[in-house]
Order: structure tokens, then sequence, then C-alpha cells
């Protein structure tokens, strides 16, 4: 299995657990919403680890760009963490409408940052740190 392969593979479960957690709001049912935002945060939380603590610190010491795309991916990180963050304030106060347009806006971001990671980063980290491919499976 492919870095990329593996890391898709995670943003396609990420995505299906928001869309869980949206689903349950917008029928009020706020112990799934509760339990899909739950496990939506640890496994993004995860995959978010994996990328910052293991694969881009490899990635840049094996290009010598630290600099680019990988500050690009933390940045979009840190304000995906902060759309996070008021999902679980919407979640607190079950307000259905500022929870299902919170994961719409978070939706869009991590889309477009999934594109990136999938387009550019991933298949240059399959060819500079493949080594990593192992660990993944």
């Amino acid at each position: 299995m492919s870095i990329s392969t593996a890391l898709q593979a995670q943003h396609r479960h990420c995505d299906a657990l928001l869309t869980d957690a949206e689903a349950a709001a917008r029928r009020k049912d706020w112990a799934a919403c509760a339990s899909a935002t739950a496990r939506f945060i640890l496994d993004t939380e995860a995959h978010f680890a994996l990328e910052e603590n293991a694969i881009f610190p490899a990635f840049e010491a094996a290009t010598g760009m630290d600099s680019g795309p990988t500050q690009i991916m933390r940045m979009e990180h840190t304000e995906a963490r902060s759309l996070i963050a008021g999902l679980n304030e919407a979640l607190a106060a079950h307000d259905a409408d500022d929870f299902i347009g919170g994961c719409e806006t978070l939706l869009i971001l991590l889309q477009q940052h999934h594109m990136k990671e999938e387009n550019i980063l991933y298949p240059i980290c399959d060819r500079t740190v493949p080594e990593f491919a192992d660990e993944l499976e």
C-alpha cells in the first residue's frame, strides 16, 4: 500500500464521520451527533498527528523543503482545528444551525486541503519517503 492510498483512505473515513455528525445534527439527535463528532475529532487528530509528526518531517528532511507545501498543510490543520472548536461549541449548545453551518465550512476546507495533499504532497512522499508506506499498513 502506498502512502497516498493509506492517507486518502483516512481522508474518506474522516469525511464520512463528519457527514454522520452533520446528519445527526439535522435530526437533532444530539447523542448520535456527539458520538460521531467525538470519533471524527479523534480520528482527524490522529491523522493530523501522523502527518505533522512523521510524514511531514520525513518529507522535509528528504527534500530540503521546510517552508513549502508542509507549511501550508500545517496552517490548514490549524484552521481546521479552529472550525472543530466551533463545532464543539455548537454541539454543547445544541445549536443545529451553527453545527450544520460549521460542518459545511469544515468539509469545504477539508476537501480543498485533501485535494492538495492527494494530488501534490502524497505523490511526492510516495517517491521520497516510501518507507512510511510499510508503517501505514
